[in-house]
């Protein structure tokens, strides 16, 4: 049985978030800042934001992981890498699975590569619990199988056996942590999802709720309590505070173990809420009905995905600290602030 270690002291170090210029990499970054850690950021911009980086105020290069010359201006002096960058849309990995494979494995190894040139072993990896696809049962384990449904969660799949390849053979320190559903925003409401077209379930409930088109509601027949997909999510100030402790515990985590080089962890709350929950919760937040239409089920969509956040637990003592009314709270505060305008469309943002 895997124990938790008594970490008392910590070497601040510079560390490399890639996509730290999007939603979960800007909350990543901010959360590396407050932990009294040096940050510089990669991003392409392709669905990050300039302005999120400034807001951290933090070195932004902009440029894609599979270009040496940007790696070579970022990664020098780093003592660790956050790599948070990657393609994320299951139904258009689905339609289009090339640049999938592309920027999720092949661009990662890139960044292996040059992390290596320049004597970076040290990396926490952004994976997801879409590696799994149809769990044989609920809670998902990290031993359960990993067969995943879409071009996406395999394309993750693939980086996590590069990782591991890595790790056997050059002395790489990996750590994949399996997300499950993100959501909220930070407590300032300066940080949130920005994403055009948005496609994730919060928002958009959120501004089906505030006179936006009605949410599009996929699957009403699946096998759940009330119909609708279920999902295990945690609030994305939780997962931030993951990869700081992650990063810091990185080196101790070498003899903890392991049955290969690469280890993964899941991370969400180890408790499910369903489509119609999320609604429920909006509702009950801001006061207002959220108007929905029934869709067909998307290719790809397991009927329900729940975290078994047990090993997290044991081996980096984390644990998550919000509900679900706080994701939705902190993403309302968020939307009310700086969220209503696409930063892009903003000079005020």
């Amino acid at each position: 049985m895997t124990r938790v270690r008594n970490f008392d002291t910590f070497d601040a170090m510079r560390v490399l978030v890639t996509g730290g210029a999007g939603y979960i990499g800007s909350h990543v970054v901010r959360a590396l800042l407050e932990a009294g850690h040096a940050v510089v950021v990669i991003d392409d911009l392709s669905t990050g934001h300039r302005v999120l980086a400034e807001r951290n105020g933090v070195a932004l290069y902009e440029g894609d992981l599979g270009d040496r010359a940007t790696l070579d201006r970022a990664l020098p002096g780093c003592d660790a890498v956050v790599h948070v960058a990657g393609k994320a849309l299951v139904p258009e990995s689905v339609r289009d699975p090339g640049p999938y494979f592309r920027v999720n494995a092949e661009a990662g190894r890139a960044l292996l590569e040059g992390m290596l040139a320049h004597g970076v072993r040290r990396v926490v990896f952004s994976s997801t619990c879409a590696v799994y696809g149809v769990p044989e049962r609920l809670p998902i384990a990290e031993d359960a199988p990993t067969r995943p449904l879409s071009p996406y969660g395999a394309s993750k799949l693939a980086f996590e056996h590069v990782l591991d390849a890595y790790g056997r053979a050059f002395g790489v320190l990996p750590l994949a942590l399996r997300y499950f559903n993100v959501a909220g925003a930070h407590a300032k409401g300066d940080l949130g999802e920005w994403h055009d077209p948005e496609t994730h379930l919060l928002p958009n409930v959120l501004r089906a709720a505030h006179g936006g088109d009605p949410l599009d509601l996929f699957g009403g027949d699946y096998p759940t309590r009330d119909g609708t997909a279920e999902r295990d999510y945690i609030h994305v100030e939780d997962l931030a505070r993951a990869h700081v402790v992650a990063v810091e515990r990185l080196d101790d985590l070498g003899p903890l173990d392991r049955r290969h080089a690469g280890l993964a962890l899941n991370l969400g709350r180890g408790r499910g809420a369903t489509v119609l929950e999320v609604v429920r919760a909006v509702e009950d937040v801001t006061g207002r009905p959220v108007p929905r239409r029934e869709r067909p089920r998307r290719p790809g969509d397991p009927a329900a995905l729940v975290a078994d956040p047990a090993r997290a637990r044991e081996v980096l003592g984390f644990q998550t600290r919000h509900d679900l009314r706080a994701m939705v709270e902190s993403a309302l505060r968020f939307m009310e602030t700086s969220g209503r305008q696409h930063p892009g469309r903003s000079a005020s943002a």
